[in-house]
């Protein structure tokens, strides 16, 4: 009980502070005043979209603002990234501001006078492109803040670091790029990241919410690659082979088994998903391997030490049973960390999200099965990373499109909330280290 009333007591003097903050009035105004410039940003985005590692035309978009805005910008991080320093009017903490910048091999569907045309070459394949997941909303509405406190800038106590960050989505087997990237390259120094903040806009949460959780958010991923070998044989002589496609059915079906009999599902979710499996040439041919792709997600590290011994044993010993054999390769190109919200940070930064959106718009959400190389930032310094609606007020989240789909739409009109959002989480905290 005593503990409880201390965070109380905590978050009372916090809330106050928050709420009697003098800038916020002035962010409030100043977001308002561009709102229909991030929204022309992000519809110029949108229709240019860009793959990981290539958004070459989105960072010197990007890079030409924060020139103009009088920053000290940084171009070609981890590739294509941009940084740019605001250095404040008064000493103080250094806060980081994190928005990804490319898009997905996605064809759109939605009909809309913005939308992708482009088409590019993509794992050998002619594929077109999208915003499919909002992150041409992100650059946008950072490119906002940028704005808004860089007419601040008299009163800003410290340093605002403005990372625009390329491949959040991943990149091919091999290359390196995103986050871990641009943390490998010096990103948090120089000077030195105190603390991150970052946002992704949600499809499935109504325009005006903002919906945040402590501790962790977003799921660990790991991919996989399994490679079943068994024996070519005619199709009408099963007999004389042994066939890989069966046994792959098995294996799929017993690592369901993961999630249903191993994982303790009162403490922490799991997914092991197979989503391509490819053997074969024609009917009648038994062939001599399958090779099968997924994505393992948990939340803890014992979780995911776990998951990825049971995956390598039941095929192994599956494929063992059938005379085949397996080659288990886990994480196959990528692994993102869990995306944890610093617990203290959280509690101290609420107050800050309900007077910026209100108090009843701001929601504490269940874990997140999806990742987020933001991850990789939050294992170096103390960050928070918040989901802002973006789903039309009054609609289904179940009948709204979900990411990474060709339907995949955004309400505009929840852009501002996010600029006001990441201008009065970097005051506000800066105001919190006087």
């Amino acid at each position: 009980m005593k503990y409880t009333y201390l965070i109380g007591l905590s978050l009372i003097s916090l809330s106050s502070f928050a709420q009697k903050s003098p800038l916020k009035a002035e962010v409030s105004k100043k977001a308002d005043a561009i709102e229909q410039k991030v929204i022309a940003w992000r519809r110029d985005f949108h229709e240019h979209p860009e793959l990981g590692n290539a958004e070459v035309r989105t960072a010197g978009i990007v890079a030409k603002h924060l020139t103009s805005l009088g920053f000290v910008v940084t171009t070609g991080v981890a590739k294509t990234g941009v940084v740019g320093i605001l250095k404040g009017g008064k000493p103080g903490p250094v806060v980081a501001l994190r928005a990804d910048m490319d898009a997905l091999p996605v064809t759109e569907r939605v009909d809309l006078p913005f939308a992708s045309k482009v088409k590019t070459q993509y794992n050998g394949q002619e594929v077109g492109v999208m915003h499919a997941c909002g992150h041409d909303s992100h650059v946008a509405i950072l490119m906002g803040v940028a704005e808004v406190l860089s007419s601040m800038k008299k009163e800003i106590q410290g340093t605002v670091k403005f990372i625009f960050q390329p491949a959040e989505e991943g990149v091919p087997a091999g290359d390196e790029g995103g986050a871990a990237l641009m943390i490998k390259e010096g990103v948090l120094e120089n000077p030195k990241v105190d603390v991150i903040f970052g946002l992704h806009i949600n499809s499935q949460t109504e325009v005006g919410n903002v919906a945040y959780r402590p501790g962790g958010t977003m799921a660990a991923v790991n991919d996989m690659k399994i490679t079943i070998t068994g024996r070519q044989a005619h199709g009408a002589y099963p007999w004389s082979g042994i066939d890989p496609i069966v046994v792959s059915a098995q294996i799929i079906n017993n690592l369901q088994t993961i999630v249903s009999r191993n994982l303790n599902l009162t403490e922490n979710p799991g997914v092991v998903t197979v989503g391509a499996i490819n053997g074969g040439v024609r009917s009648n041919i038994i062939p001599e391997k399958v090779v099968m792709l997924g994505t393992v997600r948990n939340f803890s590290n014992q979780d995911e030490a776990m998951f990825i011994d049971r995956i390598k044993t039941i095929a192994t010993k599956t494929a063992e049973a059938y005379g085949a054999t397996a080659e288990v390769k886990i994480p196959f190109s990528s692994h993102y960390p869990v995306t944890f919200n610093n617990i203290a940070l959280t509690e101290k930064m609420l107050p800050s999200m309900q007077a910026t959106a209100g108090a009843d718009h701001v929601l504490l959400r269940p874990p997140v099965t999806g990742a987020e190389d933001f991850s990789f930032f939050q294992e170096k310094v103390p960050g928070l990373f918040v989901f802002l609606g973006g789903m039309p007020k009054g609609k289904d989240p179940l009948k709204a499109p979900s990411h990474h789909t060709p339907d995949f739409y955004l309400d505009e009109s929840g852009f501002v909330l996010g600029v006001k959002l990441l201008s009065n989480l970097t005051l506000d905290y800066m105001g919190m280290k006087k």
